[in-house]
């Protein structure tokens, strides 16, 4: 890994590789360290790669809670606009709402994503991991409007995303620990998640907007977010698509035991996208 061409955050990593960039982005409570793995492969694939921190993370719940979705929105468009002057083309990949992300800049920003990668897409949390009270996510914009539920967290549950057992136990001991760098908090507050709610609607509206090839990869059995959040990415970008289903995964495909297929098709997808002007995929 050589230094940056640019200022780093704490827990913000980057790879050096050829003229095709990656800007992964990570999820939300989350950390970039879900994407060094598949930041890695891409990185052995040629890529030059850049894992970036959102504003509020890797902190404590109140470093989250004192910001929006439009920081997180900007912490992306940042990163984006400082490493796409030190590459030919830029691809954009999100893991849950980190996906929702990568999508906002695509449709923002065209000028700056040649390719999108979208893992895991968060509209709503609709698994079958969820519990039914968390589903009613659509009245948390309300609460935080009138400042209710300030302090209270939905609290993850049990696999955490995670179908490798050996995997899942190692995540759930670090999410306990003080270092929310390493795995991120354990808990997602209201507040935050009527933010992500926000995000969604907005991104929803703007997928027609998205022009750019986008692979979709989703785990067939994903116990956070439903396949229904990845077919309205498919039926509603304007761009060339590619399904990528995941049978031995859970929602956290970028680490889980499927990681290497994620690796290798995202890599295949981008150079083929690279090696084509017309951004055909």
């Amino acid at each position: 890994m050589n230094e940056a061409p640019f200022p780093l955050q704490t827990a913000e990593f980057f790879y050096e590789g050829g003229p095709n960039a990656v800007l992964l982005t990570h999820g939300l409570t989350g950390t970039p360290n879900e994407m060094r793995l598949l930041a890695r492969g891409l990185n052995r694939r040629g890529f030059t790669v850049f894992g970036v921190q959102l504003a509020g993370h890797c902190g404590d719940m109140d470093d989250l809670l004192a910001t929006r979705w439009q920081d997180w929105a900007a912490s992306v468009q940042t990163a984006a606009e400082r490493l796409r002057g030190h590459c030919d083309r830029l691809f954009v990949g999100g893991l849950s709402m980190g996906a929702l992300l990568a999508l906002n800049l695509a449709a923002d920003r065209p000028d700056l994503v040649d390719g999108v990668g979208v893992y895991g897409a968060t509209f709503r949390y609709d698994g079958w991991s969820v519990p039914r009270i968390a589903r009613l996510s659509g009245l948390l914009p309300l609460l935080k409007k009138f400042n209710i539920g300030r302090d209270r967290v939905f609290m993850e549950q049990p696999p955490y995303g995670i179908r490798d057992e050996r995997l899942r136990a190692q995540i759930s001991m670090a999410m306990q620990g003080s270092d929310s760098s390493i795995a991120g908090l354990p808990g997602n507050p209201w507040h935050s998640l009527a933010e992500l709610h926000q995000l969604a609607k907005r991104v929803r509206r703007q997928l027609s907007q998205v022009s750019a090839p986008c692979l979709v990869a989703h785990a067939s059995d994903d116990d956070i977010a439903s396949l229904d959040n990845a077919e309205v990415v498919l039926r509603s970008v304007s761009g060339p698509t590619e399904l990528l289903l995941l049978d031995n995964s859970y929602h956290m495909i970028t680490i889980d035991r499927e990681h290497r297929l994620l690796i290798d098709r995202s890599a295949s997808f981008f150079d083929r996208i690279a090696a084509n002007p017309q951004r055909s995929a």
